[in-house]
């Protein structure tokens, strides 16, 4: 099928643009440039698949290119609609998509939202981002298999406040705005 080659190239393409950036240093400080321009034309052209096809699901487009559906939502960071669009999709596709794609998605939107996540899957400089529940997330990775935590992490997380999640990163709370995130 056309359409799933066409996904598997653009999350390749994303992911060799990212490994480039990495290798040269340019990821470290905000929201590169070049990067953004790979996530945003990946986002416009699966939004066009979406609406002509349906969310990539493995019934539709295999494995591997439902995954890559995945990566390039999840790496859409500056479209929150397409992030939230794709995730009520793939919250009713009735089993049709990786569990645990789903449960990356509904964290790193409650990342950029400024809410706790649920699965414990996103991370920022202080470590783990904050949870809803801990014992929760403790049963919903065994149950998805995303892997144990280091107890550590569980452990700075305790005394993590949740009143602000975002404090003192006036630039991100500045493009999460400017992205409407918030």
């Amino acid at each position: 099928m056309e359409i799933a080659k066409e996904l598997i190239d653009m999350a390749h393409h994303d992911l060799q643009v990212r490994d480039k950036l990495l290798k040269e240093g340019k990821l470290s400080a905000g929201y590169n440039p070049e990067m953004e321009s790979v996530h945003k034309k990946n986002a416009a052209r699966l939004n066009e698949i979406i609406n002509a096809i349906g969310y990539p699901t493995r019934l539709i487009v295999g494995e591997e290119a439902s995954n890559a559906a995945w990566l390039i939502v999840q790496h859409a960071i500056s479209e929150p609609a397409l992030m939230k669009k794709c995730y009520k999709l793939l919250s009713a596709s009735d089993g049709e998509v990786n569990p645990q794609n789903l449960a990356y998605l509904h964290d790193r939107i409650c990342y950029f939202e400024g809410r706790p996540q649920k699965y414990g899957t996103q991370f920022d400089n202080r470590g783990l981002y904050p949870v809803e529940d801990i014992e929760e997330m403790i049963r919903l990775r065994k149950e998805l298999q995303l892997g144990e935590l280091e107890q550590n992490a569980i452990t700075e997380l305790k005394s993590e406040s949740l009143k602000d999640l975002h404090p003192d990163d006036t630039e991100f709370n500045r493009w999460r705005k400017q992205a409407g995130w918030i």
